[in-house]
């Protein structure tokens, strides 16, 4: 029940983060995004194979004109029409179609690893829009707060408690938040771009992201059996099955093969003779088995498929470990970003109080500019470093449920 309690706050949360329809962004990418595209055609292509897979030899027919017509007992012989078809061994067309149908599932799980990374890259960039937007909003608020802090020091000025000096760093500070803050629009625009890259679409096109984004108090219970169910795994899975499906084909095509055929020949009556079977035509059914006795490709693609499906579970293996080590690393710089945040907003709540003081001071006629400055940079810098623990923070959990979800 805690989980679950756990679960459905940690939903709100990014309900709350999602307001502008995160979901909605990575559904349409999903959409229109031209990877994804060919996936899917690859894998139509692959479902197409398993029709192609039920196939039998080309029948073979044969037509022969006699020159010179050979005698019989029963009169000249003309011409000669032949039929035959060869077929493969009981069960070869199955294994085909079931060999083609693995390999349309591996491909199948291809698209499903496209859209989790397409997912992730999604979320990780609006992440990233989200950042820049607050730190814009910050520094508008600090831009307003200088301006206030600049009328102070004018009123100084004129009653002879500041110089003029503190009215120039202030207005220098302005200065160089406002270059900033430009800085930032150009950043935001070019991960604009990106985004809408992503979606496939106009890249001068808005992208709205929400004002606030928040932590909640607990984490999520991670379940990290789920890695097992990855689709970066499942392939590895799909692969071998596919191995498997190929050396029962191969079995399958060691086995002979069977022709069924007629033969008729035309047959001229004899007019110097009266005989019941004078003139009759030929007609003469075979069969026919075809065996690979010489032939050790079968047990060199054998060989070869026991090779193939050790190779594919050091691949497993190996994917696995990688797998695990970024779902550890990403389960620690989540827990440092939670550390991070609360030590920020720490931090921002004592400079707040640093502030309060200041302003209190100026009411009794004792305000140093220079601290008013100080007070401000580290206001600005804890204000910063929260809005990267946030976004940290949900980008490393994007990742984390691209691990195991």
């Amino acid at each position: 029940m805690r989980y679950i309690i756990l679960i459905i706050f940690v939903f709100f949360a990014f309900a709350e983060v999602n307001a502008q329809d995160l979901a909605s962004y990575i559904q349409e990418a999903e959409k229109n995004n031209p990877e994804i595209q060919a996936f899917e055609l690859r894998y139509n292509i692959a479902e197409e194979k398993v029709n192609e897979a039920d196939w039998l030899p080309n029948t073979e027919i044969g037509v022969g004109y006699f020159v010179s017509e050979p005698e019989t007992r029963t009169g000249a012989q003309r011409a000669r029409f032949s039929v035959k078809q060869m077929l493969p061994w009981f069960g070869t067309i199955s294994a085909r179609e079931n060999y083609a149908s693995s390999m349309a599932e591996a491909q199948f799980v291809d698209i499903a690893i496209a859209k989790r990374k397409l997912s992730l890259s999604v979320s990780q960039s609006y992440y990233k829009l989200y950042a820049i937007s607050a730190k814009q909003g910050i520094l508008d608020e600090n831009i307003e707060l200088l301006e206030t802090y600049e009328r102070l020091a004018l009123t100084s000025v004129e009653v002879g408690k500041a110089s003029a000096v503190d009215v120039l760093r202030l207005q220098i500070r302005q200065n160089e938040l406002i270059q900033e803050k430009e800085v930032l629009e150009q950043d935001y625009l070019a991960e604009q771009a990106l985004f809408n890259n992503l979606l496939n679409r106009d890249e001068n096109i808005a992208v709205e992201v929400v004002k606030q984004m928040i932590i909640p108090e607990e984490d999520v219970f991670i379940l990290t059996d789920n890695l097992q169910l990855n689709p970066e795994l499942i392939k590895y899975d799909k692969l071998y099955e596919s191995i498997e499906e190929a050396e029962l084909l191969n079995q399958k095509e060691s086995a002979p093969n069977i022709g069924f055929g007629l033969d008729y020949v035309p047959v001229s009556e004899r007019p110097d003779m009266n005989f019941s079977d004078n003139g009759k035509d030929i007609v003469m059914p075979m069969v026919s088995i075809s065996i690979p006795i010489f032939n050790n490709k079968y047990k060199s693609v054998t060989k070869q498929n026991e090779l193939k499906q050790l190779e594919i579970k050091s691949q497993k293996e190996e994917r696995l470990n990688n797998l695990e080590t970024r779902l550890a690393q990403a389960i620690y710089n989540r827990n440092t970003m939670r550390i991070k945040f609360n030590v920020q907003t720490d931090n921002l709540k004592q400079a707040n109080d640093a502030e309060e003081i200041l302003i209190k001071n100026y009411e009794t006629g004792t305000i140093d500019f220079n601290d008013v400055l100080d007070v401000q940079e580290l206001q600005l810098r804890f204000q910063i470093n929260l809005i990267e623990s946030n976004r940290g923070y949900y980008t490393e959990y994007a990742i984390i449920n691209y691990l195991t979800k």
